[in-house]
């Protein structure tokens, strides 16, 4: 996928017309939300006009900040439904650049259920590039994960370990201390992830 054509997925996201709605209709501004979500004002401005592709973590401070379910930034909730579906064909993946930008996302995920805006949990399909230990981009967030490797060798590191994942092999971790992955083959490893985010 080129820039270009990422680009135009994001766009197709809205995902930082809906930050902007929604920081505008909060009443914040971009230092006010800077301040809640330790981000920096560069940064939300940059989301803001679709020039960074926001990481997981980065939504999910967001959403916090903002008293919203990650899903708000994904697709516009369906109401009056107590089960939902997600085909295979209604997931956009979100993918990351050859050369990414600080802040923004270095693996590639596609959000798996995007119409219940007050689930409990976010799972995602996730896609973790092999790339040298300097590239690894460490993220936190309040809550915790769960990990399900599907396919490929996961590398998981935080300050004070690093763990090796083989497919079958799940991980439950708190992802308020930095955290980072990486494939340790020539391929994507690939995992289904499952985030809870403190209310």
């Amino acid at each position: 996928m080129t820039d270009q054509e990422l680009q135009s997925a994001v766009r197709a996201l809205q995902l930082g017309n809906k930050l902007r709605e929604l920081r505008e209709k909060k009443r914040y501004t971009l230092q006010e939300l800077s301040l809640k979500t330790g981000l920096s004002k560069a940064l939300l401005s940059q989301i803001e006009n679709n020039r960074v592709i926001p990481p997981i973590a980065t939504l999910l401070r967001l959403a916090k900040a903002l008293e919203v379910s990650l899903s708000y930034f994904f697709q516009d909730e369906v109401k009056g439904k107590s089960v939902y579906v997600t085909r295979a064909n209604e997931r956009l993946r979100v993918d990351r650049r050859q050369h990414h930008k600080e802040g923004e996302v270095n693996y590639i995920y596609e959000a798996l259920e995007t119409q219940k805006h007050d689930k409990h949990m976010e799972p995602f399909y996730v896609e973790f590039p092999p790339m040298d230990v300097g590239e690894m981009m460490f993220t936190s967030h309040e809550g915790e994960e769960f990990v399900y490797v599907l396919e490929g060798t996961i590398e998981f590191r935080t300050a004070n370990a690093t763990i090796i994942l083989n497919p079958g092999d799940s991980l439950y971790f708190d992802a308020s201390q930095g955290h980072a992955f990486r494939s340790l083959d020539k391929n994507n490893a690939k995992a289904i992830i499952v985030v809870w985010n403190k209310p």
